[in-house]
């Protein structure tokens, strides 16, 4: 019998979504995407490293993967609520056609926009006033994955890569990571807030089983090797 998946385990999947009609819009083969048009040279097609539970893929497929066996492909369907949501009449916004004109922006129906953050795509046009949906483009749809676990990952600095890579949107090879003696130390390009590294470090601790994990910025690591010279 094969081995099976549980909770906080760390997996490797491969996995594409379809909707209804047959559609992809989501997916970790090169090969699919490309099939189907949906082939982008600034994305990496390959299987993704999640922590089960942890909510770093859609949480409805997330839910699907306890008790799942190794290497076996699954097919679930969706319903929205547990998919991209249902759509919101309270996510259709009316904005001021004087907005777009103090930043130099000429809106138009399907233009993507981020009004303080929030990403949006135009639907409407008319009298002065820009009609916004902030709802996501799959909302109020039902979709299908067929997915499938290749394996449990199982050293640590995998782990930790994988993990953070996913929280802090940061390529693999834009951190330094080391572990040695049961600890990690992270390296990363920009500075996290002192409360966020923190509880990073601590979820990951509780997540691997690691006794001490250590985040900081890489200038500061510098300073620390400077200092070391100098003594």
């Amino acid at each position: 019998m094969s081995e099976k998946i549980k909770l906080h385990d760390f997996i490797e999947i491969e996995y594409t979504g379809k909707l209804a009609d047959g559609m992809v819009f989501d997916t970790t083969s090169e090969k699919v995407a490309k099939e189907h048009h949906l082939h982008s040279q600034d994305h990496r097609y390959k299987p993704a490293v999640i922590c089960v539970g942890e909510r770093q893929i859609l949480p409805g497929l997330d839910l699907q993967l306890v008790d799942k066996e190794l290497g076996k492909e699954y097919t679930v369907t969706l319903p929205p609520e547990k998919a991209f949501g249902k759509r919101d009449i309270k996510q259709v916004k009316i904005i001021p056609m004087d907005m777009f004109k103090q930043h130099n922006v000429q809106p138009q129906p399907g233009l993507k926009v981020d009004v303080d953050g929030e990403m949006g795509i135009i639907s409407r046009v008319s009298g002065g006033r820009v009609m916004i949906n902030f709802n996501h483009p799959l909302a109020g749809k039902e979709v299908m994955y067929t997915y499938k676990v290749l394996r449990k990952v199982t050293e640590q600095k995998e782990k930790v890569t994988a993990f953070l890579s996913a929280i802090l949107r940061l390529p693999a090879e834009a951190m330094k990571i080391e572990v040695k003696d049961n600890a990690a130390t992270v390296i990363i390009p920009g500075e996290l807030p002192t409360q966020i590294s923190t509880i990073l470090a601590q979820k990951l601790v509780q997540l691997t089983g690691l006794k001490d994990i250590l985040i900081k910025k890489e200038e500061a690591q510098k300073k620390e090797k400077a200092e070391k010279q100098q003594i």
